[in-house]
């Protein structure tokens, strides 16, 4: 997601924070410092009002972090990919594989929403103890209003519209009703569509009538009018991509170059007659050992190109997406918990390199499918 940055990891799966996040959370913090805990409970000092808005300004974030982090461990259990967990203001977004099944997108999209809402029924019922045990003080009031945060974020959640978990959710009941995966998830994303537009409005005439916290409505509704165009725009492009298969969608021959060479070789000889902005390297025995795109070619400084060899600046094959020419092109994509769905995707066959998919292969496609026609497998492309 845009406007995040890597902070960590959790379960294992790296953890990413937008923006969003900490703002609302500051907000919520200073709301609560400020206004619920002294009306609540009045009588006690700033400083009592201050520190304890800072608590549950950390409670709060770590139930965010809970709520993705279900997700992601959902995911994992059934067998889906996890790229990475970006905590957001309304909750979090998991980057990862496509659920092969109906009902494992439901158990992913639920698994969030259940966690806020046991979180705050639990930190209610922990309110209320210590409300019994020691009056009702300021410890007992901010596990209550924890309590309600996250039975506020839960039920939200479950609004039937994406990218919210409730549109997950009925995208998965659409699916396993129609059997037809894109159409479900181009139903959601413009739900999503009308529910953001909806926000938007709602946030725009609320802040004309002098409430500021129309603004964060407005622009919280923006960012889920664009997700859901990109969703049912990748439902789109999906559909279009059912029964090819990665050898219609393959460049080949395609250029690449030899790992052992130094960078400024490479260059000359590889990259700058290929005209290609990325290309496979092999190893001694023509087999390939990764990717290089000229991104990482011009960030080697010029007094040391000839000192370096491309292996060294090359994105190892570990970490690239690899598939044989028979392997339906959408499975490949799917598999790929990575934005784009891993491309460029390096075609191999018993070992050797066959050909490459890009970004370019699967845009002339779509574009194809759009005319009704049926794509021939293009000899070269751009990268």
């Amino acid at each position: 997601m845009n406007g995040s940055v890597r902070v960590g990891h959790v379960f294992g799966v790296p953890l990413r924070l937008h923006w969003s996040a900490p703002v609302l959370v500051i907000l919520l913090a200073y709301g609560l410092g400020h206004r619920t805990l002294p009306a609540w409970t009045p009588g006690h000092s700033s400083a009592v009002y201050a520190v304890a808005s800072v608590i549950g300004a950390a409670l709060l974030m770590g139930s965010l972090l809970l709520h993705e982090a279900a997700h992601a461990v959902a995911a994992r259990s059934k067998g889906v990919s996890v790229e990475d967990v970006t905590v957001w203001a309304l909750g979090g977004m998991t980057q990862m594989g496509r659920p092969r099944t109906a009902g494992v997108a439901l158990l992913v999209a639920v698994s969030g929403p259940a966690t806020s809402l046991v979180i705050g029924g639990a930190a209610i019922g922990a309110g209320i103890g210590a409300h019994g045990l020691i009056g009702w003080g300021v410890p007992a009031a901010l596990l209550v209003w924890l309590g309600w945060a996250n039975l506020l974020l839960g039920v939200f959640n479950l609004l039937p519209a994406a990218p919210l978990d409730g549109g997950r959710v009925v995208q998965a009941v659409l699916w396993w009703r129609t059997g037809d995966r894109e159409r479900s998830e181009r139903a959601a994303g413009r739900s999503g569509q009308i529910f953001g537009m909806a926000m938007i409005a709602f946030g725009w005439v609320s802040f004309v009538r002098g409430n500021t916290g129309g603004l964060w409505f407005a622009l919280i509704g923006l960012f889920m009018v664009v997700v859901a165009n990109a969703e049912r725009r990748r439902a789109t492009v999906n559909e279009a991509l059912r029964g090819v298969r990665v050898a219609d969608a393959m460049s080949h021959p395609v250029a690449a170059g030899a790992d052992w060479l130094p960078v400024d070789r490479f260059i000359d000889e590889v990259a700058t007659p290929a005209r290609h902005s990325v290309l496979p390297v092999v190893d001694f025995e023509g087999r390939p050992s990764g990717m290089v795109s000229l991104r990482g070619l011009a960030a080697v400084p010029r007094e040391g190109r000839g000192d370096r060899r491309v292996r060294d600046v090359a994105t190892p094959v570990s970490r690239c997406t690899l598939a044989v020419p028979g392997d339906l092109l959408n499975e490949v994509m799917e598999r790929e918990a990575r934005p784009g769905g891993g491309l460029p995707i390096l075609v191999v066959d018993h070992g050797h390199l066959e050909g490459i998919v890009t970004a370019h292969d699967v845009t002339r496609l779509f574009q194809l499918h759009a005319l009704g026609m049926t794509a021939a497998p293009p000899k070269s492309s751009p990268l």
